[in-house]
């Protein structure tokens, strides 16, 4: 050993495994979610003609969810929240990759983006988005109820649940990142939310007398450039 050379820690805790969640704030998101809370509870009043033909996630009648073709829709407000997603998506991608501005530009995407509009008492269980890289969830709107209860949180389940299959007083109360207890956010208004596709999460019931309104989406991507990854 070099006298360059750093004398070894003599006690570490490291964390082995991390899962990434991305947060977001829109600087100024007030007009956009108004505009897109009216365009989306005018097209859960057409029923069927706008909402998702083949369900596969458990959820009841309380909870609206549109096909899955939001972002391809022309009005200004869907296409506004549209780039701000991609912009953050983007940034997220190079600053985890280590990706520069010429990598980005040789990633082309696939996309899948619908809204759910959420009345009293409606969930979506938990699931995951299989054939997808990243996923995101935006906040148009949740208000009307407790904001200290667990009232339509958008719930993460930790991958590690069965490090929790023996529980003493030696690791029931692990500090996060190292607890194997479920990420739970009540996201605000103009608040996005990017994590891996695989990570399995669900929404809790609603109490709320409004609508809670998000929008989500799932994008996959194909390399176009000469670089090997």
């Amino acid at each position: 050993m070099s006298n360059a050379d750093p004398l070894p820690q003599p006690f570490q805790i490291a964390s082995a495994f991390a899962i990434p969640l991305v947060m977001a704030h829109h600087p100024d998101p007030d007009d956009l979610n108004r505009e897109l809370r009216e365009l989306f509870v005018a097209r859960a009043a057409e029923g069927d003609r706008y909402s998702n033909p083949e369900p596969r996630v458990k959820r009841n009648d309380t909870l609206y969810e549109s096909r899955f073709d939001l972002f391809d829709w022309p009005e200004d407000c869907v296409q506004k929240l549209r780039e701000f997603c991609f912009t953050q998506l983007y940034r997220a991608i190079a600053e985890l990759n280590g990706y520069d501005r010429s990598m980005l530009q040789d990633m082309r995407y696939g996309c899948e983006s619908w809204f759910h509009l959420t009345k009293k008492g409606g969930f979506f269980a938990a699931h995951n988005h299989p054939l997808h890289s990243w996923s995101g969830v935006y906040c148009v709107r949740h208000d009307g109820d407790d904001a200290n209860s667990d009232s339509g949180k958008l719930t993460f389940i930790n991958p590690n649940y069965h490090g929790m299959m023996y529980v003493d007083v030696a690791n029931a109360r692990l500090k996060r990142p190292f607890g194997g207890a479920p990420i739970m956010l009540r996201l605000q208004p103009g608040q996005l939310v990017l994590f891996p596709s695989w990570l399995l999460h669900e929404v809790l019931p609603y109490n709320g007398e409004t609508e809670r309104i998000t929008v989500a989406f799932n994008v996959r991507f194909r390399y176009t450039g000469k670089e090997i990854l």
